[in-house]
């Protein structure tokens, strides 16, 4: 049985794609079977990460109608063999996606052998992201370490407690976990942002790890390249390591304290 997990946010912005991506590409390198949907109808930009949008045919709209079959829409990874995209129309709007044929599209990959299904949801309180989270076992809540985001996210766990479908079937809740980007000891130090504590103690959910301010995430995405494959980043070794603990690794979490310079650093900062 396939373990489906929702990326998702109250706030846009925050990094949620980045993280679908690189948290999907990290699944398939240990050797799961992962897919990865986007939910974000209109916009499309999962296959701009994943480096695979002059592949786009046909798309998970085109295979909800009928107009094509999962076979077709499916873009096998070319870097792993283990990872799966399923991409978003662009030409289409968010009421495109209905439960019943999301719930269809899911129903056929538990049917392929797939283990992860990763679910990249559009940002905010609206019909594609509601759509994305209800079918849910598990959540990776995004947010950035300032108070609008983090109360847009405590919003957002409201919503995964009750209008999922395992809240409907008073089944077990969706397992959450917190993952913190664009974190600067340095500023949570100087009073700029909120400390990792701060967040998990306004969320209430474990924290799963913390990305650091990198630039390799933003050269890793202009280049269509999940940055978890940029191994000698701090972003994508701290990718590395929320891909492990997830998958029940003890794992220190690092990145949460400043750099210390070197004098050649200082020097030349």
């Amino acid at each position: 049985m396939a373990t489906i997990i929702v990326v998702t946010s109250g706030k846009g912005g925050v990094g949620k794609t980045t993280t679908s991506a690189a948290f999907a590409m990290g699944l398939a390198l240990r050797g799961h079977r992962t897919a990865i949907i986007d939910f974000d109808v209109g916009l499309r930009n999962l296959d701009l990460i994943m480096g695979c949008e002059r592949r786009v045919v046909y798309d998970f709209v085109n295979v909800i109608n009928g107009e094509a079959n999962l076979n077709q829409a499916l873009i096998k990874d070319k870097r792993v063999d283990e990872l799966y995209i399923l991409p978003a129309s662009q030409t289409r709007n968010k009421d495109a996606l209905t439960s019943e044929g999301v719930n269809k599209v899911l129903s056929e990959l538990f049917e392929r052998g797939f283990e992860y299904i990763v679910c990249d949801s559009p940002a905010g309180i609206e019909h594609g992201a509601f759509i994305a989270l209800y079918f849910a076992d598990e959540a990776l809540i995004v947010t950035n370490p300032e108070v609008s985001s983090v109360r847009d996210s405590d919003r957002i766990l409201g919503i995964l407690a009750s209008k999922s479908r395992r809240a409907e079937n008073g089944a077990e809740p969706i397992k959450e976990h917190l993952l913190v980007t664009r974190y600067d000891p340095s500023r949570v130090n100087s009073g700029d942002m909120l400390a990792m504590e701060d967040i998990t103690d306004i969320l209430g959910i474990p924290i799963l790890g913390v990305i650091p301010e990198c630039p390799s995430v933003l050269q890793a995405s202009n280049s269509g390249v999940p940055v978890i494959l940029e191994d000698s980043s701090r972003a994508g070794q701290a990718y590395t390591d929320i891909v492990g603990r997830f998958l029940g690794e003890n794992l220190p979490h690092r990145f949460t304290t400043p750099e210390k310079r070197g004098f050649l650093k200082r020097l030349f900062r």
